[in-house]
């Protein structure tokens, strides 16, 4: 049979469009992704006469920073951020040893009943005891309206659990096997050869748990009355959703005897220093996040 030799400039030219649609598809839905952070962010060094005048605010004319420092003259704005601050610290922390712990166990290619284990916790992800069972355990424990009611019910994730448990299995067993000749025990072989080597899945464990305690308002909004233990997320969400949120409240007030504020300049502004500090984390452990989410994902 006679075949016909393709056209290099065919070729290129199909190239060339398949490019152009490819770079115009990324384009758009990355202007689709930028554009809420671009308005919040413009909105927030708005002045109150720009947004007064116009609803759908593009081009910024002026900046101002007056809306960020009406918010950190706010006590309840400075006290809720280290609430948040506290959250992710120690919810953080807790979450990493707990994770650790319970993915280092299931691990054990010797452990009794280990896929019996690991099928019951992955069932925890689709399934659970409800809403009212799970608030009388936490009211049991005497953590309502207390500050670790923020982290103790979360301190422990089922897909941060199973993400570590697979990457603990890509560990060579014969590192392992040196260590127990050499006399290691269970928590030795853990602490010195698994914890140094699983860098990379935890940090993308701990940036996932940063990112759920900074961002969670859930548990606040079940477990906490007393307003002096808001976290900035719930704190945020009262004041957007409710229309005598505190920040709609502070700036009526403070309006009478400073310059005016717009509300919705003032909560772009408390948007955007809540996620500064994840924005200023991220980076750091971004070189850890592909390789560890990856290798975390892969069934053993």
């Amino acid at each position: 049979m006679n075949y016909r030799p393709l056209n290099p400039l065919n070729k290129r030219s199909g190239g060339i469009i398949a490019d152009i649609i490819l770079y115009a598809s990324i384009s758009v839905g990355l202007l689709l992704i930028l554009f809420p952070f671009y308005n919040t962010l413009i909105i927030s060094f708005a002045g109150y006469e720009d947004l007064a005048a116009s609803s759908f605010y593009l081009l910024p004319t002026r900046l101002s920073l007056h809306n960020y420092e009406h918010i950190l003259h706010q006590n309840k704005i400075i006290n809720s951020m280290g609430i948040s601050f506290f959250n992710v610290v120690i919810g953080t922390a807790m979450q990493l040893v707990m994770t650790t712990f319970a993915a280092y166990t299931l691990s054990r290619r010797t452990l009794p009943f280990r896929k019996t284990m690991s099928y019951f916790i992955v069932f925890t992800m689709f399934f659970s005891g409800g809403l009212i069972p799970w608030y009388m355990v936490v009211s049991n424990l005497g953590l309502v309206n207390n500050i670790f009611a923020m982290t103790v019910p979360g301190m422990i994730g089922t897909f941060n659990v199973i993400l570590m448990r697979n990457y603990f299995d890509t560990i060579p067993v014969s590192l392992e096997e040196s260590a127990r000749l050499d006399g290691a025990g269970e928590f030795v072989i853990m602490k010195n050869i698994y914890v140094p080597l699983s860098m990379p899945i935890l940090a993308t464990v701990g940036l996932f748990s940063a990112v759920f305690f900074w961002n969670d308002w859930w548990f606040g909004q079940l477990f906490i009355q007393n307003e002096k233990l808001y976290p900035m997320a719930l704190l945020l969400r009262k004041s957007i959703i409710e229309a005598s949120g505190h920040l709609s409240d502070l700036a009526a007030r403070f309006s009478s005897t400073y310059k005016p504020v717009q509300s919705r300049s003032v909560q772009a502004a408390a948007i955007i220093l809540s996620i500064v500090p994840i924005m200023m984390v991220y980076p750091f452990l971004q070189r850890y996040f592909t390789k560890g989410i990856i290798l975390g994902a892969v069934k053993a």
